[in-house]
């Protein structure tokens, strides 16, 4: 749906309810089980609460089921905690899993970032959890594995310890006005990164805050097609949010409709994201009441099926 069809302040609250999985959120180093369920075969109780207790991915090869924000993924790959160009973080949040391709992609990414922009690596967010489906907290997407949070902040040169992992806070890349970039922290090399990013073709969207969209029209050079996958969206300010396309052969998955290819650099096009109204919304008459959870019944059948699957090895 466009911003423009609903009311700047339905949006801030759709998007502030929904979670904006903020990369300064700290975590824990010794997070606490969740209790168990009283009933969980209560049909009324959230999704979210399910999906949240099942610590390992369902056994058998991966498959996407339903949409990004109503969905799950059997068979999803955990991303490796480090590499030579990256690192995971907040592993108390258990969501570093993900469709194989996406695993894929973000090795590929920081490859790439390290050769083609000097990136000393990447500092990898949510992906999902092991079996996809809502998460209590932080997002209304990233259910399928075709999610991935990645930190604007780059890796520092050494091995994070846990505790860094939980604590570290990423740096913000807005200005306090929010109308531009902060020019002391936002850099040409993050204008590459970004590039290499939208230019793998199984992305299809890259969600970033509208003051990093209009930093890219202003320092975009040669071949700038990659644009037209760089979306403005609410908070990304700390992070930019990659989504790929339904993979070949998932009948099940999804997807979203292709956008344009347009650059979107147009005033006219940014316009929006910088008004008073969105930038400075007034508070509601009345705070708006809290949507109910969806449940399983509400997701799609398979995931019922995937819920209750045998785990993997690890």
């Amino acid at each position: 749906m466009s911003p423009r069809r609903l009311t700047p302040l339905l949006l801030v609250m759709t998007f502030l309810t929904a979670g904006a999985a903020p990369a300064q959120d700290k975590g824990s180093v010794n997070p606490k089980p969740l209790p168990p369920l009283a009933n969980p075969n209560d049909p009324s109780i959230g999704a979210k609460e399910l999906f949240a207790r099942k610590l390992l991915p369902s056994k058998g090869t991966a498959h996407v089921i339903g949409s990004y924000t109503k969905g799950c993924i059997g068979g999803a790959m955990q991303m490796p905690l480090n590499g030579d160009n990256w690192q995971v973080m907040r592993l108390s949040r258990n969501r570093n899993y993900g469709h194989p391709d996406m695993i894929a992609l973000i090795k590929r990414l920081a490859a790439r970032a390290n050769k083609d922009a000097g990136w000393p690596g990447i500092l990898v967010g949510d992906i999902a959890q092991p079996r996809g489906g809502p998460a209590l907290s932080g997002h209304a997407s990233h259910q399928i594995g075709l999610d991935a949070d990645i930190w604007l902040t780059p890796m520092p040169d050494r091995r994070l310890s846990r505790e860094e992992r939980e604590d570290l806070s990423a740096v913000m890349m807005v200005r306090q006005d929010r109308l531009d970039i902060d020019p002391k922290v936002f850099t040409p090399a993050h204008v590459l990164v970004l590039r290499d990013a939208a230019q793998e073709p199984a992305v299809q969207r890259i969600f970033v805050n509208p003051a990093i969209k209009k930093a890219l029209c202003r320092e975009a050079k040669g071949d700038r097609s990659w644009l037209s996958k760089i979306r403005p969206w609410w908070g990304h300010d700390y992070h930019f949010h990659i989504r790929m396309r339904c993979p070949a052969g998932s009948s099940e998955c999804e997807g979203q409709s292709s956008q344009s290819e347009d650059e979107g650099c147009k005033p006219s096009d940014l316009a929006y994201w910088f008004s008073d109204a969105v930038l400075h919304p007034k508070p509601p008459p009345e705070p708006p009441k809290p949507k109910p959870p969806m449940t399983l019944a509400q997701m799609p059948a398979a995931c019922k099926a995937v819920l209750h699957a045998v785990d993997a090895k690890q």
